[in-house]
């Protein structure tokens, strides 16, 4: 451990201070790049997260140190990790297109509780070196990751089409570019005219083709309202 936070381990107005600018610190750190993405939990809500984390292990301090009641000092603690969960998934989504959102926001959130308690309890080195690697995952991972899908041997793709002709050229199409099919699933339009048909596909691309490649292609076919990757 740094000897420099040696004298900010003990209960004291300026370790109380200093534990909860800190968690303010950490958590909006972590907030500001989800807010800059525009994502449902942002800026404000991992401070308020961080911060309430910390505060529950002072609490539990407190309450052990000062007041001398002699109760499991983890018990608060570990009621923060298990009911952050809840306010995770309020940020995780499926859309109408079966693609599942937000999931790294939840983690995110998670790990902002987790680095609170740790600021609470006096361990300022992991709580500092947890944030930077939580902005290292969500920042640049996130370059990585999108790496790594471009160049993924397998896709799943939500089209919109007209009719039946227009999915047997889109079904022609994958065969002529070698694009196998893995699964399929079919939603018809029912009940009106003005509401298209859709598809899900889950493909597996060859070396040879690339993703806009085959999306220009698919896009070309009349009859063909929309697609995308999901």
């Amino acid at each position: 451990m740094l000897s420099i936070f040696d004298g900010l381990r003990d209960v004291s107005l300026l370790s109380v201070t200093v534990r909860m600018f800190l968690a303010v610190l950490c958590g909006g750190i972590i907030g500001i790049e989800r807010e800059y993405k525009r994502r449902p939990a942002g800026f404000r809500t991992h401070i308020l997260i961080c911060l309430g984390a910390a505060m529950t292990t002072l609490t539990s301090q407190f309450l052990y140190l000062e007041l001398h009641y002699y109760t499991d000092m983890a018990r608060l603690g570990a009621q923060v990790v298990a009911g952050v969960g809840f306010i995770g998934a309020g940020t995780i989504i499926v859309t109408r297109r079966q693609r599942v959102k937000g999931l790294t926001t939840a983690a995110g959130l998670w790990a902002s509780a987790i680095i609170g308690l740790a600021v609470g309890g006096g361990f300022y080195e992991g709580a500092i070196f947890a944030t930077f690697l939580v902005v290292v995952a969500e920042e640049l991972f996130s370059k990585l990751e999108y790496r790594i899908l471009e160049n993924a041997p397998e896709i799943n793709l939500y089209m919109e089409y007209t009719d039946r002709t227009c999915l047997e050229q889109v079904l022609k199409l994958y065969r002529e570019k070698n694009v196998k099919v893995l699964n399929m699933e079919i939603t018809r339009a029912v009940g009106s005219e003005h509401h298209n048909a859709c598809a899900i596909f889950s493909l597996r691309l060859n070396k040879k083709c690339r993703i806009e490649t085959l999306l220009e292609g698919i896009h070309r076919v009349e009859g063909v309202a929309a697609v995308e990757e999901l």
